[in-house]
C-alpha cells in the first residue's frame, strides 16, 4: 500500500508475540497445544501489589501521570538502585514507560540519527534490532558463541566499534539464552567500551532478580562507574514481579537524555496507567520474599527441561544461569526427513514440525539472530513442561 511509510518495509511482527497468538488461536480450535513461547512468568500478580491497583482505583488515582511518571514511583525506583545495584540517581533521571519496550523506543528515538550503529550481541531478544530500524539505525549484530555461553567477548566488542557506533546493547541475564555476565566480564567489557568514549551503553537488567545456582547479579555501571554518564540501565516489574499486563518499565540515565526521552513520551502515551504505576509503588517496597519462592520453582523446571532435551536425539542444551528460558542446539536435526518425506533445512522448519506433530509452540532461534536454535520458556506448570519435553523427545525420534 503506498501510504504507508518506506521503514516498514525494514521490520516485522514481534515473532514470539506472533506464535504465541497462533498458539493461543489452536487451543481455542480444539488443538492439543502446549504453548512454550510466551516470556512471562505462569505466577499470578501477588496480591499485595493487586491490592494496591484496587486502591489507586478507590482513591481516585486514575488521573493523566507526568509523562516522567508519578513522583512517589520516580523516588522509589532511585531508592531500589541504590540498594539492589549501588546506582545513585535523582528522580530527574528516571523515566518510566509502558513496559521495557517502550524505553528502549524512546531511546534510540531521541539519540540515533539515520546511519548511526548499535551492537547488539546475537542471540538478542527480538525487538532490539527493529527498534533500532525503526529509528533510522543500523543493528550490528555480533554473534555469540555457545562455546562463550552466548556472551559478547572484550575482542568482539572492540572489533563491532566504528566511528559510526551511537550504542551498545546488552541483556544479562539474557533472553533468549538465559546466560549472565559475571562481574570480571563487565570489568573487560568496561575496558573496552572506556578507550571508545563515543559509544554509549544500554544494559536490559529485566531478568535482574530471576538467577540461580549462587549468581551473583551486577550491572555494568555498577562495575565499571566511569561509564555511568553514558549509561542507560533499563528495568521493569514486568518478570521478576509478574506484572507482564501492568505494563511498567523505567530507565535510569543522564538528565537531559532522560528529559529527551519523557518528551517523546508525552507526544505518543503521555505515561503508563496510573493505577499501575501505584502498584509498582507497592511492588518494589512491599515484601519481595515470592522472589526466593518463584526462583525456587523456576529452577526445578529448569534442571527439569535440560535434563529432558538432552535426552532428545538431536538436541544439545546447556544450563542457563538465569531468567526462564532454554536456548537449545537444534544442529543434529538439520537434513533430517519426516515421517512425509520433508526435509528440516533450518530451526524454523524443526520448530514448524514440532507444532505441526506434537502440538508444541516454541520460537525459532532465527528470530533471536542465531541458528539452529530454538527457544522454550520454562515459565509453565512442571506437568506441562513434563509433557512438552516428552513430546519433543518423540518428534526428535521419528526423524530419518
Amino acid at each position: 500500500m503506498g501510504f504507508l511509510a518506506d521503514r516498514l518495509a525494514n521490520i516485522k511482527p514481534s515473532p514470539t508475540i506472533s506464535i504465541n497468538t497462533l498458539s493461543q488461536e489452536l487451543k481455542a480450535s480444539g488443538r492439543d497445544i502446549i504453548g512454550l513461547a510466551a516470556g512471562e512468568p505462569d505466577f499470578d500478580t501477588p496480591p499485595n501489589i493487586k491490592d494496591a491497583g484496587y486502591r489507586a482505583m478507590a482513591e481516585g488515582k486514575t488521573k493523566y501521570a507526568p509523562p516522567a511518571g508519578i513522583p512517589l514511583l520516580r523516588e522509589v525506583i532511585c531508592e531500589k538502585l541504590k540498594i539492589d545495584n549501588k546506582l545513585h540517581y535523582t528522580p530527574a533521571q528516571i523515566s518510566v514507560g509502558c513496559g521495557g519496550k517502550q524505553n528502549i523506543y524512546n531511546a534510540l528515538s531521541a539519540t540515533v540519527n539515520p546511519g548511526d550503529e548499535v551492537i547488539v550481541p546475537a542471540p538478542y531478544w527480538v525487538s532490539y534490532t527493529d527498534i533500532t530500524l525503526l529509528s533510522e539505525g543500523v543493528p550490528v549484530v555480533v554473534e555469540c558463541s555457545v562455546e562463550n555461553d552466548f556472551k559478547i567477548t572484550p575482542e568482539q566488542l572492540e572489533k563491532a566499534i566504528t566511528p559510526k557506533t551511537k550504542w551498545f546493547m546488552m541483556n544479562s541475564p539474557c533472553n533468549p539464552s538465559g546466560s549472565a555476565y559475571s562481574l570480571d566480564e563487565l570489568k573487560n567489557l568496561g575496558e573496552v567500551l572506556k578507550r571508545n568514549p563515543h559509544v554509549w551503553i544500554m544494559p536490559d537488567d529485566m531478568y535482574e532478580k530471576i538467577v540461580y545456582d549462587g549468581f551473583k547479579f551486577s550491572t555494568i555501571a555498577q562495575v565499571v562507574p566511569e561509564l555511568i554518564d553514558r549509561t542507560l540501565t533499563l528495568n521493569g516489574m514486568s518478570k521478576a514481579y509478574c506484572m507482564t499486563g501492568w505494563r511498567v518499565g523505567y530507565a535510569a540515565g543522564p538528565v537531559e537524555l532522560i528529559a529527551a526521552m519523557n518528551m517523546i513520551q508525552s507526544q505518543s502515551t503521555t505515561s503508563t496507567s496510573t493505577i499501575s504505576q501505584w502498584a509498582a509503588v507497592e511492588a518494589l517496597t512491599g515484601p519481595q520474599d515470592f522472589i526466593i519462592k518463584h526462583n525456587k520453582i523456576f529452577k526445578e523446571r529448569r534442571d527439569l527441561v535440560v535434563s529432558m532435551l538432552n535426552e532428545a536425539e538431536g538436541i544439545e542444551c546447556t544450563k542457563p544461569i538465569g531468567a526462564f528460558y532454554v536456548y537449545p542446539s537444534l544442529k543434529g536435526l538439520i537434513g533430517k526427513k519426516t515421517t512425509s518425506g520433508k526435509t528440516l533445512s533450518n530451526d524454523e522448519d524443526v520448530v514448524k514440525y514440532f507444532l505441526e506433530t506434537e502440538g508444541i509452540a516454541a520460537v525459532h532461534g532465527e528470530a533471536f539472530g542465531l541458528s539452529p536454535y530454538f527457544r522454550i520458556s520454562y515459565a509453565t506448570s512442571t506437568t506441562l513442561l513434563e509433557e512438552a519435553c516428552s513430546r519433543i523427545q518423540r518428534a526428535c525420534e521419528a526423524l530419518a
